[in-house]
């Protein structure tokens, strides 16, 4: 019969073992580096965490400008559908005097045995369907005329006002769907900011602190006063003043004081305070007077940063200005050449 038992097997060598166990340990290191490298990103510095955040406070101020600008005339069509409402309303009150004024004429003319068409026309439940059915106003010696030419022309009127004001109210809430669509980007940017704040370490938001100073090194006290100059009684004097006792107080996106700014809208309260009225939005003021080159700077001036002419602030001298920077920030002093230049003008 063939033997079926199983062949011996060799026990292994203590070499064997140790060499066995080494590269076990090897293949298990390996494994976990690779393992470790494809599951944890690297964490960004707060250097990176200060450029990404830059960017995203830069996107959210250039959405609230345009959500500026719509709100702006978002505001304007509101007046002016605020304003046809009340002409309406004061036309249609003296469209129903003169019709009432009509029925009394009426009322007396059935009692003395019957209406004239003119009359009728007090009476109508349609009005406008009557008068254009029949021309009233040729009847010679109607002593009705004028009455009927005045309840005429206060229908054209009132129908030109609604019609208006259906216009105005169309273009209203054009409006406000477009103000909604530019706070949603804003506030989403802010949000996506605040979130990769919220992950960095107290140590790491000690260095993104210090970073966010200003981009510029620091000037010398002498050269970046802390109080404005003497005033000498110009309306840039004021605005430069006015910007002084703005700072300290916080940045709030679309805010234009007097307790909280964003950056045009402290320029245009700063100038508003001397008498001249600029425009709500940064790419709006940035034409709201004479173009002057950057070596011809004068305090008061208004002077622009970023491609898209997205922020703004207002120059007081020795290369100075003052400006509300972004979300978490207050109005402060800053070296005009912290960020990219766009321009700057002279308000008239």
């Amino acid at each position: 019969m063939a033997n079926h038992r199983k062949p011996r097997q060799r026990p292994l060598s203590g070499g064997t073992i140790r060499t066995a166990a080494t590269l076990a340990l090897a293949g298990a290191a390996t494994a976990t580096a690779f393992e470790g490298t494809s599951q944890a990103d690297p964490q960004p510095t707060a250097t990176q965490v200060k450029e990404q955040v830059d960017r995203l406070y830069q996107e959210a101020e250039e959405a609230a400008e345009q959500y500026n600008g719509a709100k702006e005339k978002a505001d304007e069509a509101q007046r002016a559908l605020e304003d046809l409402r009340d002409e309406t309303a004061r036309k249609t009150d003296r469209l129903n005097t003169a019709r009432s004024a009509l029925g009394a004429l009426a009322a007396s003319q059935y009692r003395s045995g019957g209406l004239t068409p003119a009359l009728r026309l007090a009476l109508s439940r349609d009005p406008e369907e009557y008068l254009e059915g029949v021309a009233l106003m040729t009847r010679a010696g109607d002593r009705s005329a004028a009455e009927v030419a005045s309840v005429r022309r206060g229908l054209d009127e009132v129908g030109k006002l609604r019609a208006q004001s259906a216009g105005r109210l169309g273009e209203l809430r054009a409006r406000q769907a477009e103000l909604a669509r530019h706070k949603a980007v804003a506030e989403g940017k802010l949000a996506a900011a605040q979130r990769l704040l919220a992950k960095l370490t107290a140590e790491q938001r000690a260095r993104y602190e210090a970073l966010n100073t200003d981009a510029a090194p620091a000037v010398a006290p002498a050269a970046a006063p802390q109080s404005p100059p003497a005033a000498d009684g110009s309306r840039a004097a004021r605005a430069v003043a006015f910007a002084y006792g703005a700072m300290g107080k916080p940045y709030v996106w679309g805010a234009t004081g007097p307790g909280a700014f964003d950056c045009s809208g402290l320029t245009q309260a700063a100038w508003r305070s001397a008498g001249v009225s600029l425009p709500r939005t940064t790419y709006t003021q940035i034409n709201a007077g004479r173009r002057v080159a950057k070596s011809q700077l004068a305090p008061g001036d208004l002077v622009f940063f970023y491609s898209g002419v997205t922020h703004v602030g207002l120059y007081v001298g020795n290369g100075q200005m003052i400006h509300a920077p972004r979300p978490g920030s207050t109005v402060r002093l800053a070296p005009i050449d912290s960020m990219p230049w766009a321009g700057a003008v002279r308000p008239a």
